[in-house]
């Protein structure tokens, strides 16, 4: 007897779809669900209710209605892709050039969720297959009506160091209808809250997982301390490995431009790159370790200076867009010390670290926060130490110079964290007509 026709049976159908569902009830951790049993046994054994109403069943020989048909594979493609979705694996699409060199602008990436345990959903009345806003509309397509608190179901693991991390923006609590892809607390700090709105605005208030998706790597995990010095990232005082992709930018004189094939072939992105005529040469060159090599042995190059910040830091690296926006002395190439909280760890809380761990407690953990005549008050009570009651992490583009970070928002929680990014299924060039725009040499790779 085949496995095809032992599964026919509707005992073995049943116990089948009925084991699944046990395990998927123990992993979830909500034992409310075994409430589902019943319908399971009535699809299977029973047959009293018809739980498909919109599936037509026919006699034999009977024609079928196309369109009912169809309504049956869109209903089953919703129910099955939502399921994977939530728990299992997104579609996800690198939508600017933080990461370069790593992974490019256009890569079309499937994210794990099972790699730091699922998120389950918070906001649930949702439009299928769309994140937070409809497309041609630019309407909300979800519904607050229904809030769910932050839970997460068990993983294979935590986010490690030098992980790639896909998470929702910290700061995407707050949009800009009119730039939603900017930060509306850094126009905020530098334009004025009323400015902002009347320009910019209306704004949008977003729950936690309908936030922007980014992706970065992760530099440091909870309880790490990270510095940044001359442009390169220490953790716990060790230097962070130096990975193919992560790139600076460096000044490059040259004695004329440098030729475009020369450009491409060494895969440089073209969109980041602009010649000065009064230097002569490149202002801004992105570089990896390996490129910084290449490009130092042309012919027309006469010399190679790295771009490193000092205090007082040029524009736009000002006291007003770096985190913790204080007028610390640190810029983007010399930024730290700066310990990450971590769940369960008490911090004593000064007039030096204050703003470093304010929103953290106010925003992302739910407290009432105030400073008055220089003493700390959390939930109406005077406080001088603060127990976290959530990991966070330090994400950092590898594209260094280009990439708004934690530098630029600060930490990131673990309720934020929404998956690891797998490996790329499609990657396309928007400064190439098809079929040139894809990237085979992308296709199917892993992400590591």
């Amino acid at each position: 007897m085949s496995l095809k026709e032992i599964y026919r049976n509707k005992w073995v159908r049943f116990s089948f779809w009925t084991v699944l569902y046990i395990l998927w009830v123990v992993w979830v951790g909500n034992y409310w669900w075994l409430l589902g049993l019943p319908v399971i046994f009535d699809i299977f054994i029973t047959k009293k209710v018809k739980w498909a109403f919109w599936k037509k069943e026919y006699k034999e020989g009977e024609k079928h209605n196309v369109w009912l048909d169809w309504l049956d594979a869109i209903i089953f493609a919703v129910i099955v892709v939502t399921f994977i979705n939530i728990f299992f694996l997104q579609a996800f699409k690198i939508p600017s050039s933080s990461m370069e060199s790593s992974l490019l602008t256009g890569d079309h990436l499937f994210v794990s969720k099972v790699s730091y345990g699922p998120r389950l959903p918070e906001t649930p009345l949702s439009v299928p297959f769309v994140h937070n806003v409809l497309p041609f509309s630019g309407k909300e397509s979800y519904s607050k009506a229904l809030q769910f608190d932050y839970r997460r179901i068990a993983g294979f693991g935590k986010v490690k160091r030098d992980d790639y991390v896909v998470f929702s923006f910290p700061h995407g609590d707050t949009v800009l209808k009119r730039v939603p892809a900017e930060d509306y607390y850094m126009h905020v700090r530098t334009s004025g809250r009323e400015y902002t709105i009347n320009n910019y605005g209306p704004i949008v208030v977003r729950p936690v997982d309908k936030k922007d998706h980014y992706v970065k790597r992760c530099v440091a995990v909870a309880g790490d301390t990270l510095q940044v010095k001359d442009g390169k990232v220490y953790v716990n005082g060790e230097p962070q490995e130096a990975y193919k992709g992560i790139q600076n930018t460096y000044r490059v004189e040259t004695d004329g431009p440098i030729n475009i094939k020369i450009i491409e072939g060494l895969g440089l992105n073209s969109a980041e790159l602009w010649y000065s005529q009064s230097m002569p040469g490149y202002p801004e060159m992105p570089l990896t370790e390996e490129r910084l090599e290449k490009v130092k042995t042309l012919p027309n190059v006469v010399s190679v200076t790295p771009n490193i910040d000092v205090y007082p830091p040029d524009f736009p690296d000002s006291p007003l867009l770096l985190f913790p926006f204080t007028g610390t002395g640190w810029t983007r190439d010399n930024y730290g010390p700066v310990w990450i909280p971590a769940k369960g760890a008490t911090v004593e809380l000064t007039p030096a670290n204050i703003d470093l761990y304010r929103r953290a407690i106010e925003v992302y953990e739910g407290n009432g926060f105030k400073v008055e005549e220089g003493k700390v008050f959390i939930n109406g009570e005077e406080a001088d130490t603060y127990t976290f009651r959530m990991d966070y992490y330090f994400m950092m583009g590898d594209n260094r110079h280009n990439s708004l970070d934690s530098r630029y928002w600060g930490f990131v929680p673990e309720d934020h964290i929404v998956g690891k990014p797998l490996f790329i299924w499609l990657s396309t060039d928007a400064t190439k007509r098809f079929p040139a725009n894809i990237r085979w040499n992308r296709f199917l790779k892993w992400c590591k």
